[in-house]
C-alpha cells in the first residue's frame, strides 16, 4: 500500500537556536487579537483534528494527528483565517485615517462603514486559496477586490474567486510575476495590497495574515492531550509554517515540537534558504502539482522565524502527492476518510516517504514514540483536479 512512497526526498538541516523571533515577529498580542476577532465570526467552528492511528502503526510512529482545514468557513482552506482577517485590519487602518478616529473591527464587521469600504480596493496575488479568502472578506465587508493569478492556476479556482465578487486578472508568468504586477498596479492606482508575503517596508498585512492562521494552531493544541514531538509544515512563502512554529513555541515553550519544513522539489525556496543561511529565491522552471506551494521567493518576515525554529528542511517529488490524496480519501489505512487537496498532503507525503527510509527516518528523529502533527491545509478546493487524482492520474 505504501510502495508508492518509495521516492527520494532531499534533506538539509536547519540551524535552530534560542531566539526571540517566535515572540517578537508575531507577538502573543497579535495572536490573541486575531483569535478574539475570528472566533466571533458567523460560521466559526473549530476544524477536526483527525487521528491517523492506522497509518501511524504502518509507518512506525507513535501517533499522527491531521488538522483537517477543508471545512473552514465553507472556503475549503486554512487561508480563510488569514486573508479575510488581514483585509479587515487594512480597512480598519484606512478608515481610521479617513475618519480621524479609532475604528473598531466590530464596526466594520457589522457594516457601519460599508459605503466607505466601497471606495477602498484590496488586491493580491494568489495560487487560489489566499485570493479566495480575500475575496470572501471583501464581499463581507463591502470592499472591491482584485485578484492576480498566474498561468497555471486552474480555471476552477478562478471561478471560485469570481463567484465571491472578485475581479480576477490572469497573467502569463508565474506566481512571483503575479505578485510584482499586483504591487505595481496597486501603487499606480492607490489600491491596497493584502499579501501573505512580506518585503522591505511591507509587514503589517503579512503579520495579520499569519496572526489569523494562529486560530488553527490554537485549536490543534487545545485538542491534543500532549505536545507533539514533530510537526511537518508546508513551505510556500513560509507564512503558514512560521505562524504555526511561532504559535507552537508560545504555547508549549521548551516542549515545542521539532519543526520539519516540506516543499516541492520544483519550488524549494526555503530549502535553498536553509542551505544558504539567508532568505534565498528559487527559480521555478516547472509548476508543481502542489499549486499552493509554487512559490520562488520566501517571505522575509516568515524566514526570520523559521531560521530560528526549523530543525529540518525536506523536498518531495510530485510523484508521491496523488497517492497521498488517494490514501486519505479511500481510508486505505483504516483511518477516517479525509478528502484533501494537493497542497494539504505535502507533510503527510514527506512523513510516509521518510519512514520508508531507515536512514531518513533516523535523520528526522522519528521512532515508535514520535507524535506527529500534520496541517491538512486544504480540502477539495478544485473538484476537477481531485476527481482526476481519484481516477488514478498522478500528474494533473
Amino acid at each position: 500500500m505504501l510502495d508508492s512512497f518509495d521516492a527520494p526526498i532531499r534533506h538539509t538541516a536547519g540551524n535552530p537556536k534560542t531566539g526571540e523571533a517566535a515572540y517578537s515577529v508575531l507577538s502573543d498580542r497579535d495572536f490573541s487579537n486575531a483569535q478574539s476577532e475570528i472566533t466571533v465570526w458567523e460560521g466559526y467552528e473549530a476544524t477536526p483534528l483527525v487521528s491517523l492511528a492506522g497509518l501511524a502503526g504502518q509507518v512506525g510512529v507513535g501517533r499522527i494527528d491531521y488538522k483537517h482545514e477543508g471545512p473552514r468557513f465553507g472556503l475549503g482552506s486554512f487561508k480563510a483565517l488569514g486573508g479575510s482577517y488581514a483585509a479587515l485590519r487594512v480597512l480598519q487602518r484606512e478608515l481610521a485615517k479617513q475618519l480621524g478616529r479609532d475604528v473598531s473591527l466590530e464596526e466594520i464587521r457589522n457594516g457601519a462603514h460599508r459605503d466607505a469600504c466601497a471606495g477602498i480596493t484590496l488586491v493580491s496575488a494568489t495560487d487560489g486559496n489566499h485570493g479566495r479568502s480575500l475575496a470572501w472578506g471583501c464581499q463581507r465587508f463591502g470592499a472591491p477586490c482584485r485578484i492576480y493569478i498566474h498561468a497555471e492556476v486552474s480555471e476552477g479556482r478562478a471561478v471560485a474567486m469570481r463567484e465571491l465578487g472578485a475581479e480576477v486578472i490572469r497573467i502569463a508568468g508565474d506566481y512571483d510575476d503575479s505578485v510584482l504586477l499586483a504591487k505595481k498596479e496597486a501603487e499606480e492606482n492607490g489600491w491596497f495590497v493584502v499579501s501573505d508575503t512580506s518585503w522591505e517596508g511591507y509587514t503589517k498585512p503579512p503579520r495579520d495574515v499569519m496572526a489569523g492562521y494562529s486560530v488553527m494552531t490554537r485549536e490543534a493544541c487545545e485538542a491534543l492531550e500532549q505536545a507533539p514531538t514533530h510537526v511537518f509544515l508546508q513551505g510556500g512563502v513560509g507564512g503558514l509554517a512560521a505562524s504555526v512554529a511561532a504559535a507552537l513555541r508560545q504555547y508549549y515553550g521548551e516542549a515545542s515540537p521539532r519543526v520539519v519544513i516540506v516543499e516541492p522539489e520544483l519550488a524549494a525556496c526555503l530549502f535553498d534558504s536553509a542551505k544558504a543561511g539567508k532568505a534565498t529565491n528559487f527559480a521555478i522552471q516547472e509548476e508543481t502539482i502542489m499549486a499552493g506551494l509554487s512559490c520562488g521567493e520566501p517571505s522575509e518576515m516568515a524566514w526570520e522565524i523559521l531560521a530560528e525554529e526549523a530543525s529540518d528542511f525536506v523536498t518531495i517529488p510530485d510523484s508521491i502527492v496523488a497517492p497521498a490524496v488517494r490514501l486519505l480519501a479511500n481510508g486505505e489505512t483504516g483511518d477516517p476518510v479525509v478528502e484533501a487537496g494537493e497542497s494539504a498532503v505535502a507533510g503527510l507525503s514527506a512523513l510516509i516517504a521518510a519512514c520508508q527510509s531507515p536512514e531518513m527516518k533516523a535523520t528526522l528523529g522519528l521512532d515508535e514514540a514520535s507524535r506527529v502533527l500534520l496541517i491538512g491545509s486544504e480540502g477539495v478546493t478544485d473538484p476537477a483536479i481531485f476527481a482526476a487524482i481519484m481516477e488514478g492520474k498522478d500528474n494533473v
